[in-house]
């Protein structure tokens, strides 16, 4: 089975730099990727390559925390300054039961793994039944296509435009994470015009798994962001441009139900 988890944002446990602690409000996605490996105490790989190599090993010792403290997995990372080392590379890839990347700047990430070839040893691994998954650039990587605010982290202006990004496109469709905020829409309805693809609008706190051509969508508590979490499918239709909301379900549903 082909798997991957996509979450539109949450916030993982991390610790701020004021050392206060925020909260993990994506436990059930957490335990639904457990879940889908098929064993209790799976193997856990951290791909921060969203993230500037200084950070990597920080963002790997937060999913530690989860996977390791947590929910008894063994862990690992993939640290981007090894991506030409074939080699190692595969060794890990061939270890993991779960490959996660975290959120950051997607452009980068994405003309990262196309440059060394690790576009295509993730796609050989997703064919392989590995989960693939991830929050926010971890989730934008899957689909053809995604709205980023790759910008935005690259010139440290908040006030830089949401842009879109071609990405790996192992599941067809246009993604939006954080979709519970209002800037990202506009850019996202445009981006949709122009490409024909149907949009899967994810917000904080929600994630959209897809397990061959079945789906199912996650939620958690969104108190911390003041939401009530959601999934939504966006697309346009003869010039009218039309969302739908994704229901959640304790159990998976087909695709085709929700996507033209």
């Amino acid at each position: 089975m082909k798997k991957i988890v996509a979450i539109g944002g949450g916030e993982n446990g991390r610790i701020g730099s004021d050392g206060t602690r925020y909260p993990y409000e994506t436990a059930p996605m957490d335990k639904e990727i457990i879940r889908l490996t098929g064993k209790e105490k799976p193997n856990f790989l951290l791909i921060a390559h969203s993230q500037p190599l200084e950070r990597q090993h920080g963002y790997f010792e937060t999913m530690e925390r989860i996977y390791g403290d947590i929910y008894g997995c063994a862990c690992k990372e993939l640290t981007s300054d090894i991506l030409t080392d074939t080699q190692a590379v595969q060794a890990l890839i061939d270890w993991a039961d779960i490959i996660y990347e975290g959120g950051g700047d997607t452009i980068t990430m994405v003309n990262m793994w196309h440059s060394t070839g690790f576009d295509k040893i993730l796609r050989t691994a997703w064919e392989n039944g590995k989960v693939m998954c991830g929050v926010s650039a971890g989730a934008n990587c899957w689909f053809t296509a995604c709205n980023t605010d790759s910008l935005k982290i690259q010139t440290g202006d908040d006030s830089a435009p949401m842009g879109s990004c071609d990405c790996l496109d192992f599941i067809p469709g246009y993604f939006v994470p954080h979709c519970d905020e209002p800037e990202r829409i506009p850019s996202s309805k445009l981006a949709l015009k122009e490409n024909g693809l149907t949009g899967f609008y994810i917000s904080n706190c929600a994630a959209i798994a897809i397990v061959d051509d079945k789906y199912r969508l996650i939620t958690s508590d969104g108190s911390y962001h003041n939401i009530a979490p959601y999934g939504r499918l966006a697309y346009w239709d003869n010039g009218t441009y039309t969302e739908k909301e994704i229901s959640e379900n304790s159990c998976y549903m087909p695709l085709s139900d929700i996507v033209r």
